[in-house]
């Protein structure tokens, strides 16, 4: 199929209630491809009637859902796990043209993203609960887990399906409906997904979907609704402040995976080579547009110049192009925006002392490109060691030794994750339990896992997403006592 024939296949509209509708007033945006600057398509853009018509349909929808048995919500999951496996090419090139990371890339996010839901295909049916007696016999206390209700998520560009199916996922799966507001730079996946999950037997209104041009038009009449009891969040930790006032007034639930300001430790025992390629693949997946990405690379001092030579080298070897061209590695920045901050850092580290061992500078021709970089003697008081860089620049500093690379790592308000590349299971141990972050990479530079609960702590968020963690999200417990006769 060719990339006309994907985009062209994608429905453009709103889906509310099973239907594909346009906005309320007509109105459309554009969708562009960041390796080249020009636009896709438009896509409707939903306005304040259309959210207040979904979550309608949502919560009209919610009873019958939350009454499906469980084996059916299921196998639901499983046949759109099924759909998005055969479909990965598909899928893959419209991720690649809406967001920009290679083909190499989107495929493996399509086979990361499909995984949710057949983790979460498996877990529905093990909802669980217990029967015991009271204390002093007089009743017996039933505690059962039932869905949360209609839920808001609120999904991320820079991984627009795996994102989504780890809220969708959990969602579906514990009994609740939602609405989808995806985010306004890659609203392709989110709707190719939401026609698929259709496909699957996801029962109308259960699943509705509204992209905007802003957020705030479409996400304050949901929450000022009683009837959302639920909100999902991923995206900055500035934005995930202001939703958390807003669920305050109804006291609806939420769950946040906001900014990272990842530590990459390397310990002057550590398999180099390995640690390089840990350190390529924390840095560089998604062209480094990740919250998870390794975002400042402490190195013991002993091993810092080596380390920092040979990441050079493989930095450098890394091409960079369009997304859709073969053997490409590194695609363009999502938008110019974006590629204006990763330059402002970086030359704000150089104006302070920092060295560009490779890159340092925007790539040429069309497209938001900039060249993977790798900085090294960067000094303390550069802005890139303080703030989430979101492209594809590893700054070096060094330690002398464990307290201070534990002090270092944990000084910042961020803690989704860190990664410790030793080879003293001692001290990979201390380190890993020292880390104020909520997930810890030992000699791994990847901690994603639709089975694993992930999440942060500080101001990374709160609560989880995957795991039997990510379903207990969604769910309410409750408790029945039950007095017995004497």
């Amino acid at each position: 199929m060719s990339e006309h024939d994907i985009i062209d296949r994608v429905r453009k509209h709103l889906l509310v209630g099973g239907r594909w509708r346009a906005s309320a007033d007509g109105s459309v945006f554009g969708v562009s491809d960041p390796g080249t600057g020009a636009t896709l398509c438009e896509v409707a853009d939903g306005q304040a009637d259309d959210a207040k018509a979904a979550v309608e349909a949502a919560v009209e929808a919610q009873d019958e859902w939350a009454a499906t048995p469980p084996r059916q919500r299921g196998e639901i999951l499983r046949r759109a796990w099924q759909l998005m496996t055969d479909r990965t090419d598909e899928l893959a090139t419209l991720m690649t043209l809406e967001m920009g990371k290679s083909l190499t890339e989107s495929r493996a996010e399509v086979a990361y993203a499909a995984d949710y839901f057949r983790w979460f295909s498996e877990e529905a049916v093990r909802i669980d609960g217990n029967y015991k007696r009271t204390p002093d016999g007089s009743a017996r206390m039933i505690v059962t887990r039932q869905p949360v209700g209609p839920c808001l998520l609120i999904t991320p560009w820079n991984f627009p399906l795996a994102m989504g199916t780890r809220k969708i996922g959990p969602a579906i799966a514990a009994g609740c409906t939602m609405i989808v507001k995806p985010a306004q730079l890659t609203p392709l996946s989110m709707l190719a997904l939401a026609d698929l999950l259709a496909e699957a037997g996801v029962p109308d209104g259960v699943v509705n979907v509204v992209p905007s041009t802003s957020a705030s038009r479409v996400v304050n009449p949901v929450l000022a609704d009683p009837r959302i009891r639920k909100m999902s969040f991923t995206g900055s930790t500035e934005v995930g402040r202001m939703l958390v006032e807003q669920c305050a007034p109804n006291l609806q639930r939420m769950s946040m995976e906001l900014g990272g300001n990842a530590a990459f430790l390397v310990f002057s025992d550590a398999d180099l080579d390995a640690a390089v390629e840990g350190a390529v693949t924390a840095k560089m997946r998604n062209n480094g547009e990740s919250c998870v990405a390794a975002n400042r690379f402490l190195v013991q001092s002993s091993v810092a110049e080596e380390f920092t030579r040979k990441l050079t080298d493989r930095m450098a070897e890394l091409r960079m192009g369009h997304g859709t061209q073969p053997d490409v590695v590194v695609g363009p920045l999502v938008n110019e925006g974006q590629r204006a901050t990763v330059s402002e850092l970086v030359e704000d580290a150089v104006s302070r002392g920092a060295r560009a061992t490779t890159g340092g500078e925007p790539g040429g021709g069309d497209g938001y490109f900039y060249r993977p970089t790798v900085l090294a003697d960067v000094p303390d008081d550069a802005r890139i060691l303080r703030e989430e860089v979101f492209g594809p620049v590893a700054p070096v500093t060094t330690f002398a030794d464990e307290d201070e690379a534990l002090a270092g790592a944990n000084d910042t308000e961020y803690g989704l994750v860190g990664y410790v590349f030793t080879r003293d299971l001692d001290r990979a141990i201390r380190v890993g339990e020292g880390l104020a972050t909520g997930m810890v990479g030992i000699n791994t530079g990847l901690v994603s896992n639709a089975s694993a609960p992930f999440g942060g702590v500080k101001a990374s968020g709160f609560g989880r997403e995957g795991g039997d963690e990510g379903l207990a999200e969604y769910l309410e417990t409750k408790y029945l006592s039950l007095a017995l006769r004497s």
